[in-house]
């Protein structure tokens, strides 16, 4: 946080020097005429034919360049004396250009700097860059190939390399070592090979150090101990392969390590005692065993330490679930200090899931007693991607294990990537238009237990046991690249790579979603046989450090699924009729706040401290989880001016979120006991209800006291608005119109009382609970009084809650409540839509009590409504 308000100090400093040199630069102070016609031929061979520069661009940009974030630049920087200025830098980053890299560069003696960065540049690096004076060198993120020209090593003067995210091939060039001033060097994600040339040992003054994803032989040279100045290390998916070398214990700078997926035999624990200001150690797949060193533990500048997938044994100590430090210790084989190992771990930064030799998942997962699973059906099952409208749950027991967190370049948590990803104005299938995102291990299981089951009229959510049936099945993963495009730019140079293991059996390796269907945003699946004998499944997308990281932005990486489907070829196809339904679990979400690095469990347990209502069967809560940050950003700290509206428990506003979609935010007031009852009714409510006439709930947050619910806005506010609102706010709304909004509230309720899994009845159907979208279609909201119907009763009992005026009278008067409840109440709202008048503007001034006292007196003088 520190470092992005440092960059934001620096931008603004930036501004204000572009803003007094705009008032206090030197009209003599002009381009030659030669620099001038080299930047032309510069901007043509880049691919930029429309560009035009002249004598006078310097004094446009004469200061030196920031880093202003995913922002497009095209800033020529020059140093002036006198009455002439010479060009200094070049940055023309993010502007999709189709071009080479130039070799008329050399033709600016007075180059420094050239920041070529997320383009769509061809071609090989010039070697004529060799004779020239840089000391910064940035091509990332183009479609650069070739082999790295050895003539780089002869500017002595560079300080900062970087070649990420390209496809240059070939071996790194030992003429390198003359780099002596050198501090960076970024050479991931292309297709280097050969060994890595210990004369790189010279390099005393490098401060990072990344060659991810390459295709490297031999081992990792043992010359780390003359790079005293290291910072930050990484070498992920290189190809390269173990021991650790022993020297990394001279790194003692490190703030940054991160070494995974090498093979070789196994090594023990890297002696990383004198790294005082580490913050991160990822160590996963690297053939470590033995015990972790007890100073680990007490590393107080740890904040990060991923070991998944080691050898590692010994004992844990009980204070890491307690500790601030993120940690991974899953697929180990630990023991515990205590007699066994920690079941519960709701919310926890700590991820065990398999981290023990006697690990198994219901011991993980056993937060409360077990519940006996009376019926488990065998039919079809499918884990799709929650939120969507035509999304089902029926009783399925999936769960899932979610690692590993997005970082930008400073190495904090990127707040604009989420957990979850979702496409729109595409022409996939539903199914397909949401994603689950992992940014280094995603499992999901199928096992003992884990069936949620809800009683919204009490708030609790429990977990019963059950168990697949053993036998054989087909496994079919469903996927499609929307993180990618398809257009000529750097968005779609992103390379997506993950292993996927079912069954604990490596099934794909080096995965790529696009290669495999052929093009971003196009759906593919992909089957299976599989068989099960212990009452588990299991299906693991892992990220081996392969694949780009940083396109479209730094962070973007690791596995991403949509949809899996489990059939059972054997069930009884004359039972598997009376189930049609698919079982559908969220991978968007399930009602979950997403915790960096640790296990994401569907796992919440609100215990009721009143009677306990019965469950409705097999209920699974699909909601995404919002950050408070993500909220104030949308409304503008929930600015009085984006306020829409006023609901039985909060204000309303409106808002737009990052990918350009708009929203309501509902939020409740924080002393309300109604509210917090009601808030968590209607997650349940309109999670499980999805239709046309009824509003999307997109999903909510909870963070401290703040209790928010994020649906679809709608653009026509509310119907009793546009019938009697202000007459800046009325809708002239025709008969077809009117006969359109009162058939859309019909079908809704239908649904609710009919239709729908769950039989909900409303409680509060009025014109403030119904919404008109742009083109006037209705959707009933407002669910925070609704009630689950019991089908066995004829009628609940209850406390009479809704709107006076439009509540029924049976139900006013005995607090019986049925479906006719919610028909009593339409019945009045649909007089209010054809008359035009509103039933709570009657008093007793009046002629009339209520509007239906009107109707039964007009109807009676046998006289037209009017």
């Amino acid at each position: 946080m520190l470092i992005k308000r440092f960059k934001t100090l620096i931008l603004l400093s930036y501004l204000l020097a572009l803003s007094w040199i705009g008032t206090h630069k030197v009209e003599a102070a002009t381009l030659p005429e030669d620099e001038v016609t080299v930047l032309n031929q510069i901007a043509r061979t880049m691919g930029a034919i429309n560009w035009n520069f002249d004598g006078n661009v310097c004094q446009e940009n004469d200061t030196a360049t920031v880093d202003i974030g995913f922002v497009p630049e095209r800033n020529v920087t020059c140093h002036c004396e006198n009455d002439t200025c010479h060009v200094t830098h070049l940055i023309f980053k993010r502007q999709n250009l189709p071009g080479e890299l130039p070799s008329e560069l050399v033709n600016l003696p007075n180059l420094k700097e050239i920041d070529f960065a997320y383009n769509y540049l061809n071609g090989s690096i010039p070697t004529e860059w060799g004779s020239m004076q840089l000391e910064k060198i940035s091509v990332f993120g183009n479609r650069l190939f070739g082999s790295i020209p050895s003539s780089l090593g002869n500017i002595s003067t560079l300080k900062y390399l970087d070649l990420e995210v390209n496809n240059i091939s070939g071996q790194v060039p030992p003429e390198l070592r003359q780099l002596v001033n050198l501090e960076t060097l970024r050479l991931s994600s292309n297709r280097l090979s050969g060994n890595l040339p210990s004369e790189l040992a010279d390099l005393r003054n490098l401060r990072d150090f990344r060659i991810n994803d390459n295709n490297f032989n031999g081992s990792i040279p043992d010359f780390f101990q003359n790079w005293n100045n290291l910072t930050r290390l990484e070498i992920q998916g290189s190809g390269l392969e173990g021991p650790i070398p022993s020297s990394i214990s001279a790194l003692e700078n490190l703030t940054i390590l991160i070494i995974s997926d090498i093979n070789g035999a196994n090594q023990p624990f890297p002696d990383v005692r004198k790294m005082t200001r580490i913050k991160r150690i990822i160590l996963k797949k690297c053939s470590i065993s033995g015990e972790i060193p007890e100073y680990v533990w007490k590393m107080t500048a740890l904040r990060v330490l991923f070991l998944t997938g080691n050898n590692l044994t010994g004992n844990i100590p009980q204070s890491i679930l307690k500790t601030g430090t993120t940690v991974d210790l899953s697929y180990n084989s630990f023991a515990w200090q205590s007699p066994q190992q920690p079941a519960c771990q709701p919310l926890s930064n700590v991820n065990l899931f398999h981290s023990s030799s006697s690990s198994n998942l219901e011991e993980v997962f056993q937060c409360e007693n077990d519940f006996k699973c009376e019926e488990c059906k065998r039919g079809d099952r499918t884990v799709g991607s929650g939120g969507a409208a035509t999304l089902y749950q029926n009783g399925d027991n999936w769960g899932f294990s979610n690692t590993g967190d997005f970082r930008d370049d400073d190495d904090e948590v990127n707040s604009q990537l989420r957990f979850t990803k979702a496409v729109q104005s595409t022409n996939l299938s539903e199914l397909y238009t949401t994603a689950r995102l992992s940014p280094l291990s995603l499992t999901y299981y199928h096992y003992q237990g884990f069936k949620l089951r809800s009683g919204f009229g009490r708030c609790r959510y429990r977990y019963i046991t059950a168990a697949i049936s053993n036998g054989n099945y087909n496994v079919t993963l469903h996927f499609a690249e929307i993180q990618f495009s398809n257009n000529e730019t750097y968005a779609s140079l992103g390379r997506r790579l993950f292993d996927i293991y079912i069954q604990d059996e490596v099934k794909e390796q080096d995965f790529d979603i696009e290669a495999e269907a052929k093009a971003a945003l196009v759906p593919f699946a992909k089957s299976y046989n599989v068989s099960v004998t212990n009452g588990r499944l299991e299906i693991r997308f892992y990220w081996a450090g392969k694949g780009t990281q940083a396109i479209p932005d730094r962070g973007t990486h690791g596995p991403l699924i949509s949809a899996i489907s489990l059939e059972n070829p054997a069930f009884d196809q004359s039972k598997k009729k009376n189930n049609v339904v698919p079982i559908v679990v969220g991978i968007v979400g399930a009602f979950l706040v997403v915790f960096a690095s640790g296990i994401l469990l569907w796992r919440y347990h609100f215990k009721a401290k009143n009677q306990r209502e019965k469950d409705p069967e097999g209920l699974d809560v699909q909601v995404i989880s919002f950050t408070l940050k993500q909220i104030k950003v949308a409304t503008n700290n929930f600015d009085s001016a984006n306020k829409i509206g006023e609901g039985g428990f909060g204000p309303v506003y409106k808002g737009q979120l990052a990918d350009g979609t708009v929203i309501a935010v509902k939020q409740p007031s924080s002393k309300s006991t109604q509210g917090n009852r009601e808030f968590m009714n209607e997650i349940g409510m309109v999670s499980c209800s999805q239709h046309p006439n009824l509003v999307k709930l997109y999903g909510c947050c909870i963070e401290g006291n703040q209790l928010l619910l994020v649906y679809e806005y709608l653009e026509n506010n509310c119907l009793s608005r546009a019938l009697f609102g202000p007459e800046n706010s009325k809708i002239n709304l025709e008969w077809p119109t009117r006969h359109k909004i009162c058939t859309g509230i019909a079908k809704g309720l239908a649904f609710l009382h009919e239709e729908s899994r769950l039989k909900i009845v409303h409680r509060d159907i009025k014109g403030t609970n119904v919404l008109l979208d742009r083109d006037l279609n209705p959707k009933i909201s407002d669910f925070g009084l609704a009630k689950l119907h019991e089908e066995e009763k004829t009628h609940i009992s209850t406390r009479v809650a809704g709107t006076i005026g439009y509540i029924a009278p049976e139900y006013a008067l005995w607090g019986y409540l049925t479906y006719k409840a919610d028909v009593y109440s339409f019945g009045i709202l649909a007089l209010e839509i054809a008359s035009g008048k509103h039933n709570m503007s009657y008093g007793p001034e009046n002629k009339y009590t209520c509007l239906l006292d009107w109707v039964i007196i007009t109807i009676y003088r046998h006289t037209h409504i009017t």
